[in-house]
């Protein structure tokens, strides 16, 4: 177990036959369109490519995190764009809805049941990379930056650091993530109990809609920009770049690792924290994670020590958070190199009473049974003060913390991918009188298909759709869905649990 601490009336229901209209024509129409609408500037292959291609293995692959959906049998796509220019991903948009074909955006590629980049009924896609698009623009002024979507968290924060050692942004721990992906869902991190969630600090926006046109924050309207701020990618158009309200961030930061064996008296501070970490001061973070591990690499002393406290830079805080960079220098944050990838199920829930520590034990000892992994990070603070409608993330007063269930693993083959799901599928039933209820509530960011889907690909209704929806959005899913309804009411932009268009 790990403690880190760091300082600082009537409806009409819209029922999509986009199913149909996508698959019924070929990969050709869209080359041949594509072609078409590129600048003399570039060639076809700069920007293009298709499975006969020598690299499209390499570029499909780069960013793809769980294995599970890099399979040979996983569902690919029949052409991959990579935007170099705005232009590109207008064309794109405009091509693929000429040529009835579906689209898939991707970021950071860490979407966690691989909606960004396969399709899990086989009807035919083209991935939108935007991996090319990822300046960071800041300016000192006014304390704000415009970042591209296929930017790394990483990279934004390296960025801004290099502007000022007293500003930063409220990024994820996992600074390979996409912002794209990161703002679209909410973008929960280190900082939200002081600043909340990335989304709620983004400020403007440029996005491409279904008709090709790029709009910023007051041609797309207020309802179009307040959907876009954590109500999940892919669903009403492709943001290109976010406009970022950058935050004060002191010179020094502390940081604080403390691994214990997780025995009687390690429960009994996870218990102790359920009660504190939400109500703290806003300048401390203190989150839990619990993994299997061998006793032999665990410190038998549960008392910190002034020794255990380490002072460093905000952006050096930023590597330190990072799954896999601690101990490097900041640079690694924009070297782009691969991260190790695994087969993974991830889940989510929020916890709105202190779990009681006798039921803690048993949760321990399921986990441990199951070799599953656990990230618990507190809610409070600011978290605590803007409305549950303000932004579509709706987890906000009341949520003591949110758990997120992690099984990783390295044995290939479906047997061994149906084995594993099972097992976290069992804690998370397990856990079920210890969280959140009507609805069991879960984050966007986390994605999870077992909580349902769009049936196959795009056709649900929206009274289906709520089953997820109001899990993720809870009241907020109506007013998704009403968005949607209006600026996509064709319900171009899908994937598995995008927002269906709910027509008045």
């Amino acid at each position: 177990m790990e403690l880190k601490f760091s300082t600082w009336k009537l409806v009409s229901l819209f029922l999509s036959l986009s199913l149909g209209f996508f698959t019924s024509t070929t990969r050709a129409d869209f080359l041949d369109c594509i072609s078409r609408q590129i600048s003399p500037n570039f060639t076809l292959s700069d920007i293009v490519f298709t499975p006969n291609d020598s690299s499209y293995s390499t570029i499909l692959e780069s960013t793809i995190q769980n294995l599970r959906f890099a399979t040979p049998t996983s569902p690919k796509p029949s052409t991959i764009i990579t935007p170099l220019s705005y232009s590109h991903v207008q064309s794109t948009v405009t091509c693929s809805v000429e040529s009835q074909l579906q689209i898939r955006i991707r970021s950071g590629g860490h979407d966690y049941e691989g909606l960004s980049y396969t399709s899990h009924d086989q009807t035919p896609f083209i991935l939108l990379d935007l991996n090319k698009l990822r300046s960071v623009t800041v300016d000192l002024d006014d304390k704000t930056a415009w970042v591209e979507s296929g930017a790394t968290l990483g990279e934004l924060s390296y960025w801004v650091s290099q502007k000022s050692n007293v500003l930063g942004f409220p990024t994820g721990e996992c600074t390979s993530v996409g912002v794209g992906g990161q703002l679209s869902g909410g973008g929960y991190g280190t900082m939200a109990r002081k600043y909340g969630l990335s989304s709620d600090n983004v400020i403007d926006a440029l996005i491409v809609d279904v008709n090709g046109r790029i709009l910023d924050r007051n041609s797309m309207g207020e309802d179009l920009f307040w959907a876009i701020r954590g109500g999940g990618g892919g669903s009403f158009g492709v943001v290109l770049s976010w406009k970022i309200k950058l935050v004060d961030v002191p010179p020094i930061v502390t940081v604080f690792s403390l691994s214990k064996v997780l025995d009687k008296r390690a429960t009994q501070i996870v218990n102790k924290w359920q009660y504190l970490a939400d109500n703290v001061t806003e300048d401390l973070f203190i989150n839990v994670i619990v993994r299997p591990v061998p006793v032999s690499d665990q410190d038998q002393n549960t008392t910190m020590q002034e020794t255990d406290c380490i002072e460093m830079s905000w952006i050096e805080s930023v590597v330190y958070y990072s799954v896999y960079l601690r101990g490097q220098s900041v640079d690694a944050l924009i070297e782009r190199r691969p991260w190790p990838k695994s087969y993974y199920k991830f889940k989510s829930d929020y916890v709105q009473q202190p779990i009681p520590e006798d039921a803690l034990e048993e949760f321990w000892k399921w986990c441990l049974e199951e070799k599953l992994s656990l990230a618990i990070e507190p809610h409070g603070g600011r978290m605590s003060e803007i409305g549950e409608k303000e932004t579509p993330y709706p987890h906000r007063k009341g949520n003591l913390y949110i758990i997120q269930y992690v099984k990783q693993w390295t044995d290939e083959g479906f047997n061994a991918s149906k084995k594993h799901v099972a097992s976290i599928r069992k804690i998370y039933k397990k856990m079920t009188p210890f969280v959140s209820k009507n609805p069991r509530e879960a984050y966007v960011n986390f994605r999870d298909l077992d909580l349902g889907s769009n049936g196959h690909g795009c056709g649900s209704s929206y009274l289906e759709a709520s089953k997820w929806g109001r899990k993720y959005f809870k009241g907020n899913f109506r007013r998704l869905a009403l968005v949607k309804g209006v600026v996509d009411p064709t319900n171009f932009f899908c994937n598995e649990q995008s927002i269906p268009p709910l027509v008045l």
